[in-house]
């Protein structure tokens, strides 16, 4: 019998041995030389067949029945009063960003202060939404098992009973036809860190006190298939007038044509007036979204709510484009972004360390160097010795077949690689991107041999040796350092290059997701939370009640509300709508 002095302690965990560090994978660098290839083979793979098989028409065939998930009732069928949610996309990329945003989420309970001081206490979702781009850089068994499934198992353990999983795909998720999308989460499979219910690549759910939360997939071509229409059409019968809904996507219809070269509308932006008028039938209340990687909020007067969240892992994006965002149809307008514009553009500066985040891109420029630099040896010979005149080297190389078929390919792909958004600049930018990195390879060649010829027998072995490894070694500084700088001009200077000026940096920090609630009232909490610099360092957790690893870094940040929570108010068709902000935000009731 315990004694009236006895405290209870958490339960231990065995002892854990020696320290360890999480094996977790490093975030992807999109700059290796393999990554690029491989990523672009599959990608375009993938576009071949998915234009020629759409897996959803089988998946349709497979789950014939629409049945969405109802979680207006308890597991004993009684109404819910309230409801937590968590949605989180762009996930599965490095452990430290994705293993701190599934550790975040994973808490029976977070606390949060916004802006003003207030604070809020949130609980864990009960339902788990993954909103497209569950794993990077491409979809297999392999990557979705150690970039997505390990940190999420890891993070949840011990922390409850783990929440149902509700996922769309994003245009990584497609890049091997949607097999293993296909396989992990929708065939009913059960782990650690979720429970699976869906059948089909997009789901519906009904929520409590009117609210429904579709998640569509609208494949890589931006396109909705006919199967999927009926879907939602059969759907859309068995809600009410008044009833409303968050419509999970896997890109921002919104913000594309902003972000994205001028031209038409997409068919994602087409898509979703044709969801919203042929097929609900009725305007979405909230729009939630990944696929660009920072928080963004876009809201209008009759309270309805277009918000981006792709903080789940990936690499962060750049905030700061457009400088000056166009207005949206419908009186949208920009409310909140994650990091602000003015920290987004300095984060941008670092690619002046271009080298130091990518050094295998390094490798291929000093390659690319040597292979230049080895053409023109030949034909310095002068009366059988070499002129290291830099007018000599100069007039080899605009003489060498070799030299000039090479650098015309060079000049080209730095045409193709420049951004379409600079429009008609863009052959410019190319062009002087191509001849800056010509010039470079021309000044090291004859920097290295010049020099090595001042100390060396000239011709002999040890000098062309020791010259050929100067000018891998300048092409392996120089190389890079070019492309950082051309980079950070294009994306400050002309809001071009923003996908690859900050995959380049591969930023694990400024993370994010939403909380959702449905409160007793009927109202729609959202509460988006950031992580400001995500931990670097982990130790083993110490308690059966304690995740797999936890922070042991003291310069990491805790989560934090980016802005007060947005409310958006009960079903009452006789309400008046209420425009305004307050802390919360008060959005008032959507229109029906």
């Amino acid at each position: 019998m315990a004694s009236g002095t006895e405290t209870l302690t958490a339960p231990q965990r065995a002892p854990a041995g020696p320290p360890q560090r999480p094996q977790g994978r490093k975030m992807v660098r999109w700059f290796d030389p393999f990554v690029l290839l491989k990523a672009g083979v599959r990608s375009t793979i993938s576009t071949t067949i998915g234009e020629q098989a759409d897996r959803r028409l089988l998946d349709a065939l497979a789950a014939p029945k629409v049945e969405p998930s109802d979680f207006s009732v308890d597991e004993a069928g009684r109404p819910r009063e309230e409801l937590w949610l968590d949605f989180v996309a762009d996930l599965g990329d490095g452990w430290d960003s994705t293993y701190a945003v599934a550790q975040t989420v994973s808490r029976p309970t977070l606390t949060l202060k916004d802006e003003t001081g207030t604070t809020y206490e949130t609980r864990r979702g009960e339902v788990l939404v993954f909103g497209g781009d569950e794993v990077y850089p491409e979809a297999s068994v392999k990557e979705y098992e150690e970039r997505t499934v390990r940190p999420w198992e890891a993070a949840m353990r011990g922390q409850g009973p783990a929440p149902h999983l509700f996922a769309i795909p994003g245009n990584h998720d497609w890049y091997d036809g949607l097999v293993s999308f296909m396989r992990l989460f929708c065939q009913g499979r059960q782990s650690a860190g979720w429970r699976m219910h869906q059948r089909r690549s997009y789901f519906a759910m009904k929520l409590p006190h009117g609210w429904w939360l579709l998640g569509t997939d609208m494949q890589l071509e931006s396109d909705i298939d006919e199967p999927q229409v009926r879907y939602f059409q059969e759907l859309a019968t068995h809600m009410k007038e008044e009833d409303r809904i968050i419509l999970c996507l896997a890109e921002p219809a919104w913000l594309l044509g902003q972000v994205r070269p001028p031209g038409e509308r997409t068919y994602l932006d087409n898509n979703l007036d044709f969801l919203e008028q042929q097929v609900l039938g009725k305007k979405v209340s909230v729009f939630l979204t990944g696929d660009i990687h920072h928080y963004r909020r876009h809201a209008n007067e009759e309270g309805r709510q277009k918000i981006i969240a792709g903080g789940g892992g990936a690499f962060l994006h750049p905030t700061h484009v457009p400088r000056k965002e166009a207005s949206l149809p419908d009186g949208f307008t920009a409310r909140k972004t994650f990091p602000s514009k003015e920290e987004s553009r300095r984060l941008c500066w670092r690619n002046l360390g271009f080298l130091g985040h990518n050094p295998s891109f390094g490798v291929l420029t000093g390659l690319l160097y040597l292979l230049l630099a080895w053409m023109q040896v030949a034909d310095l010979s002068e009366g059988g010795t070499v002129a290291w005149k830099l007018s000599r080297v100069l007039g080899a190389a605009l003489v060498n077949p070799g030299v000039l078929l090479l650098s015309v390919m060079l000049v080209l792909g730095m045409v193709g690689l420049a951004d379409a958004r600079f429009g008609r600049g863009r052959w410019v930018a190319g062009v002087l991107h191509g001849v800056a990195h010509l010039a470079a390879s021309l000044f090291v060649f004859w920097g290295a041999f010049a020099l090595t010829g001042a100390l060396l027998p000239l011709g002999s072995v040890p000098q062309e040796l020791l010259g050929a490894l100067l000018v891998f070694a300048g092409g392996f500084l120089l190389g890079p350092t070019l492309m950082g700088v051309y980079l950070l001009l294009s994306l400050n200077g002309f809001e071009a290059h923003a996908n690859e000026a900050f995959s380049a940096l591969a930023i694990p920090d400024w993370k994010n997701f939403l909380r959702l609630r449905i409160d007793r009232e009927g109202r729609l909490w959202l509460y988006p939370i950031g992580l400001r610099r995500v931990p670097r360092n982990w130790k083993r957790g110490e308690t059966a009640r304690d995740p797999d690893w936890v922070a042991d870094d003291k310069d990491a940040t805790p989560p934090e509300l980016i802005e007060p929570p947005i409310v958006i108010g009960a079903v009452r068709p006789s309400a008046p709508r209420v425009a305004g902000r307050s802390s919360p935000e008060y959005a008032g009731p959507a229109a029906p």
